[in-house]
């Protein structure tokens, strides 16, 4: 503790009082705390049908954080950061298994499906952080858009998103460094027989992993950004080694056998390769630390996931016309394909590029997630501690290495096969909600918007999602007629059609926007939901128990503070009105 000249206290170094963590007057006291409980019913009211504006967003919320992050971003940075974010594990990991079991041959289409969609998803996200430049991303979007409510759900989701799929690489990250030392993966873990067999195999190298990158990760974003496009640029040059050298291994009657597992094999691969898409969203957090977000955000983000996806179906069939998918390795699958063609020599480029691809992924995931709970604690849905921003390096150190603790605890137990299928679910309903969440943004105009108009947005919204869940659930049940589908199809297209017939646009984006609303966000709407449907029940009942434990908290802790600091920031974006003259200061009741 230290007094300053004005008599104030003031705690050196890390502050860990209640006061950081509840500051809130709901959590005061016990009586406080009764009291808060008792008007749950009420404060959930009103978080239901409460929307943030932009400005207290941009204003009041970032300044919860203390200092500023640095504005040294540029469309460069964010491009690499956006290669570097997606190409890793998926592509160099989860190819081989569903290659393998699930789509054949035809895994290139499974990426050209999730690559579509996840590009659908990049156009709307590109407008919102184009609009909104703050570190919250998604976060801040719902919470724009579709109130406090669903922005808590889908920050719920956000941070088991980073937190698995941060995992998930780090757990792929030892499995080629076994193949690089001519190891299996399993040799360099330690097999608690005690545990469930999809959690007993520990990785403590997936740990040490995650702890270096969490280091480079506070001491600076630039630096990071440095590090991060130098491994993409060699990143890049072994991928194109692999495509050019497994080209001349090539052998065509690979590729006769082109879907072995039918369409079904298709969409279902493709539901869990989305996973090596994930990550694009991460360069979205970063435009609060972007120096001219209207032109570098839509170059990195729009760039970068034009380039990954071309490479990837490049690498996939190159793989596949390499060796014949029954052959192909389940854990590194390029490696074991260059020895198999006689290549033993190029396994281990490979597995050094995929390391490297995996290290850069885990970097730009850390510095993402981190500012994803930087700024859902500026509004304290999560605690305030986690909103700091060190005043020296610009970055947000707590909430950096708490969720890379979570992170490297689930990678140290949980088996791939697991953290992949789980963490496309949620994200895959984000990336919905955020579709919704732009037609809500062009559609809807609170006090502009007419009462007739808001409701036809509604039934249109609606009949989007609700076809679109009839098209999803009737493919999930595995049922052979096509009738349903000539009913729940062109019921999508009616709702789109209609929406963009009868409801007028309220919005139009300021710096960039969307092309073809409202047909791009619905279609996003559609494939992501679609893709949903592919998805096994085990990793849903995983998903329901995770969203029943995000209500509790939020019904017992994160609705009550939420609840008074939104109270805090009405009040100060009030005072900052008064100041800036856009509002008449009170006269004394006069």
């Amino acid at each position: 503790m230290a007094v300053g000249s004005d008599g104030v206290v003031r705690r050196r170094g890390c502050s860990c009082s209640k006061e950081d963590f509840f500051p809130e007057e709901s959590f005061s006291s016990w009586a406080a705390y009764g009291r808060a409980l008792r008007s749950t019913g009420p404060r959930l009211a009103d978080r239901l049908t409460s929307r943030s504006l932009e400005a207290t967003e941009l204003h009041e919320v970032r300044a919860r954080s203390g200092a500023d992050m640095k504005r040294d971003l540029t469309w460069w940075d964010l491009a690499w950061f956006g290669v570097g974010a997606v190409i890793g594990a998926g592509i160099f990991v989860l190819t081989g298994k569903e290659a393998k079991e699930v789509a054949g041959p035809a895994v290139v289409l499974s990426y050209v499906v999730s690559g579509f969609s996840a590009m659908l998803s990049v156009f709307c996200y590109t407008e919102f952080a184009v609009e909104i430049p703050v570190a919250g991303g998604s976060f801040a979007y719902l919470r724009v858009e579709l109130g406090d409510f669903m922005a808590f759900v889908g920050a719920g989701n956000i941070l088991l998103e980073y937190c698995i799929g941060g995992a998930a690489v780090a757990r792929a990250w030892t499995s080629y460094f076994a193949t690089l030392l001519n190891h299996e993966p399993d040799q360099f873990r330690i097999h608690a027989t005690s545990l469930y067999e999809d959690y007993s195999r520990l990785d403590p190298i997936a740990v040490v992993v995650i702890t270096l990158i969490c280091a480079f990760a506070v001491i600076s974003t630039k630096g990071s950004s440095r590090f991060n496009y130098i491994l993409s640029i060699v990143h890049i040059g072994v991928i194109l080694f692999i495509i050019i050298a497994g080209l001349t291994k090539a052998d065509t009657a690979n590729m006769r056998d082109f879907t072995p597992f039918g369409a079904r094999g298709i969409f279902a691969s493709s539901a869990v390769l989305f996973f090596a898409y994930i990550g694009f969203d991460a360069v979205s957090t970063m435009a609060e630390e972007t120096k001219n977000p209207a032109r570098d955000i839509p170059i990195g983000l729009v760039g970068s996931m034009a380039i990954t996806t071309a490479l990837y179906c490049v690498l996939a069939v190159t793989l596949c016309l390499m060796v014949p998918f029954a052959d192909i390795d389940r854990d590194a699958p390029y490696s074991v394909a260059f020895s198999q063609r006689g290549m033993n020599w190029a396994k281990y480029i490979v597995a050094f590029g995929a390391l490297k691809g995996m290290t850069t992924v885990l970097l730009v995931g850390a510095v993402g997630q981190a500012r994803y709970l930087t700024h859902i604690a500026r509004t304290h849905m999560m605690p305030p501690w986690f909103a700091k921003v060190h005043p020296k390096t610009g970055t947000p150190v707590n909430a950096t290495v708490v969720m890379l603790f979570a992170t490297a605890v689930i990678a140290l137990f949980t088996d791939l096969g697991i953290l992949s299928e789980l963490l496309s679910i949620s994200t895959l309903f984000i990336f919905m909600l955020v579709a919704v969440s732009l037609l809500v943004r062009r559609y809807y105009v609170t006090g502009e918007t007419t009462a007739a108009n808001r409701n036809k947005l509604v039934a249109c919204i609606v009949a989007i999602l609700l076809s679109s869940v009839a098209t999803a659930t009737y493919w999930g049940l595995d049922r052979e007629s096509w009738v349903p589908y000539a009913v729940t199809v062109p019921a999508w297209l009616v709702a789109t059609a209609c929406l963009w017939a009868f409801v007028p646009q309220a919005r139009s984006p300021k710096l960039w926007g969307t092309p073809l609303v409202p047909w791009l966000p619905s279609a996003s709407i559609a494939i992501n939901v679609f893709l949903l449907g592919s998805i096994d029940a085990k990793s849903f009942e995983r998903f329901g128990v995770w969203s029943a434990a995000l209500l509790v908290y939020y019904l017992f802790i994160g609705l009550h503070a939420s609840y008074d600091e939104s109270k805090a920031l009405a009040a100060e974006a009030a005072a900052r009105k008064v100041e800036d003259g856009q509002v008449a200061p009170p006269t004394n009741g006069k």
